[in-house]
């Protein structure tokens, strides 16, 4: 067990502005202490965790793989101390800065919509919206909340589901009568397949035949593109074949812009989305629960 004279958050503080400021010195000024009771407070700590954080030089300071680790969650741990103890003396009403990181397809058609009611209902909120499909490390990015579709990489974050949807492929009507429609898997090898341009956890498309054998096909063509919206808009252009969910893809369906391909063929997998935070053993802030609920209730899966 932790000894209790031990004040962590402090200690926590002090590491984070040497950082911040680059010198000891410059932190000190702002702390109101001297350079060297600093120096003896960094070195206790590196002495208690058994790790260098920093190197020294005579000019600047440079952070250890262990100090750089450390500091980005010092930076987090301070900021859920200072939201907790704003939440406390204001009666936990949602407010501050939310910063939200989704992926490019769910952001555009169905988040952005939102916002603005979202906004209304918690005015002490403001949002810092970033779309993207890469997959980033919420505590690198310092986001709140990163929306995501299809498996989950990181096991130290809380998920809460908030759809999931069939992939289908599909293609536009002007693409088919060109090149004419794929009749089985192995047709696909003489059609232009679009693809995604970064690495997912599912590589390939998947199939089942008709005798029940599963199979998996690689797609080939002439474009790669950096995320689903950008494999929506070059399927209705004509491009290609594109494998997306359907809830990305329902109203274009509907409209007749995409017609459904192989559809006898499909293995019915779905993709799920997922609203994902830390938020293990912690306490969570109330701007993110009050974001979380939001979802949860305005939310509707499509197709």
């Amino acid at each position: 067990m932790a000894r209790l004279d031990i004040n962590r958050s402090g200690e926590i503080e002090v590491f984070v502005r040497v950082v911040d400021r680059g010198t000891l010195s410059a932190a000190a000024e702002t702390l109101d202490m001297t350079p060297s009771a600093v120096s003896k407070l960094i070195g206790r700590l590196e002495d208690r965790l058994g790790a260098r954080l920093l190197n020294r030089t005579t000019r600047k300071l440079r952070l250890t793989p262990e100090g750089a680790a450390f500091y980005e969650s010092g930076v987090r741990i301070l900021g859920e101390i200072e939201a907790a103890e704003r939440e406390a003396a204001a009666g936990a009403v949602p407010r501050g800065r939310l910063r939200v990181n989704c992926n490019v397809p769910f952001g555009q058609h169905y988040l952005m919509p939102l916002i603005p009611a979202f906004l209304a209902a918690h005015p002490e909120i403001a949002v810092d919206i970033s779309l993207t499909d890469r997959v980033v490390d919420l505590l690198e990015e310092r986001a709140d909340v990163a929306i995501r579709a299809g498996p989950l990489r990181d096991s130290r974050l809380v998920a809460r589901k908030l759809w999931q949807s069939r992939m289908v492929l599909v293609a536009a009507p002007a693409y088919l009568e060109k090149r004419g429609a794929p009749h089985s898997p192995v047709d696909l090898a003489g059609h232009n397949c679009l693809d995604f341009c970064f690495s997912r956890l599912i590589e390939g498309w998947p199939f089942r035949e008709a005798d029940g054998r599963a199979l998996v096909f690689h797609p080939q063509g002439n474009a790669l593109v950096s995320d689903g919206e950008a494999m929506r808009l070059a399927a209705l252009s004509g491009l290609g074949l594109a494998r997306l969910s359907r809830f990305h893809i329902a109203r274009d369906i509907a409209a007749g812009s995409l017609v459904p391909v192989l559809e006898e063929f499909n293995p019915g997998d779905e993709e799920a989305l997922h609203a994902i935070y830390v938020g293990q053993g912690g306490h969570l802030p109330a701007r993110v629960r009050a974001f979380l609920d939001f979802l949860a209730a305005h939310v509707n899966a499509p197709g």
